[in-house]
């Protein structure tokens, strides 16, 4: 067939270079200048050829075995998702994807821990994608959002904890709780309280209270939040306790100075 008529016919229907044995650079550079995608039917490609093919239609970067970092990074910052066809990344080039999206490192193969860090940081659902996500990467996913607990598949205790802080409810995604694991996230949150008050008698909190709020580095948040808890109260019908005496006599100096504060805005 007369190369002439090749070179119309691809211009015509640039797919047809996948059936032509033999094609010339100026077929196959045709071809991929109408639809960078025939890439995939072009052997050994030169980097001119690769070059031309990503300027067309940048997915043709599934279809180039070695491609340059920029070419990947080219990719990747037209989009994310396109880091799942670049074969060997570089670190840079796994970060530019995640700083699009947290969940591009479900394209990534054993993430150092700073872009699992980065990962769950853009989006702390994604440490779904991470097989073995480091501790400091679960806790910086649960701190972010206790939600995040849903996807770790063998949390230690530590990290329940810190999912505990994060926020009470998270304790309807901790399983196999015992007396004392319960009495230990009272420490953690006291706003736990409001799930496992039947559970806990008077005594048993009062020990758990004791013990925070005597402490000079207790949390601000935990002495306002157990001032405020509606079901720890002189006329709860759940668990009765005068809080502001209870600080006076066993709180810190810390815990007793946020409870003065907060008793001036209740007036």
């Amino acid at each position: 067939m007369e190369e002439s008529r090749i070179i119309k016919m691809i211009n015509n229907n640039p797919n047809i270079i996948s059936t032509i044995e033999n094609p010339t650079d100026e077929m196959k550079l045709l071809a991929i200048k109408k639809d960078g995608l025939t890439l995939e039917y072009i052997e050994n490609p030169t980097i001119e050829m690769q070059e031309l093919a990503l300027e067309n239609n940048i997915r043709a970067i599934k279809y180039i075995d070695e491609p340059t970092e920029d070419m990947m990074l080219k990719a990747v910052n037209s989009g994310w998702s396109l880091l799942e066809y670049i074969k060997n990344p570089t670190e840079k080039v796994v970060e530019i994807a995640i700083n699009q999206a947290g969940w591009a490192i479900k394209h990534a193969k054993n993430p150092s821990e700073r872009l699992q860090l980065l990962a769950v940081r853009k989006n702390y659902d994604s440490i779904k994608f991470i097989k073995e996500p480091y501790e400091s990467v679960q806790k910086e996913a649960v701190k972010i959002s206790y939600d995040a607990l849903r996807y770790i598949k063998m949390p230690s205790f530590n990290i329940q904890l810190e999912a505990i802080k994060s926020n009470e409810a998270a304790i309807g995604l901790i399983y196999g709780l015992d007396k004392s694991k319960k009495l230990e996230l009272l420490k953690a949150n006291i706003l736990v309280i409001k799930y496992i008050a039947r559970e806990i008698d008077k005594d048993e909190l009062e020990e758990v209270l004791k013990d925070v709020l005597s402490r000079e580095d207790v949390e601000e948040k935990y002495v306002r939040d157990f001032l405020n808890c509606s079901i720890i109260d002189r006329n709860s019908s759940n668990i009765q306790m005068d809080k502001i005496i209870f600080i006076h006599k066993y709180g810190s100096k810390k815990a007793k100075k946020i409870a003065v504060d907060e008793k001036l805005k209740m007036i």
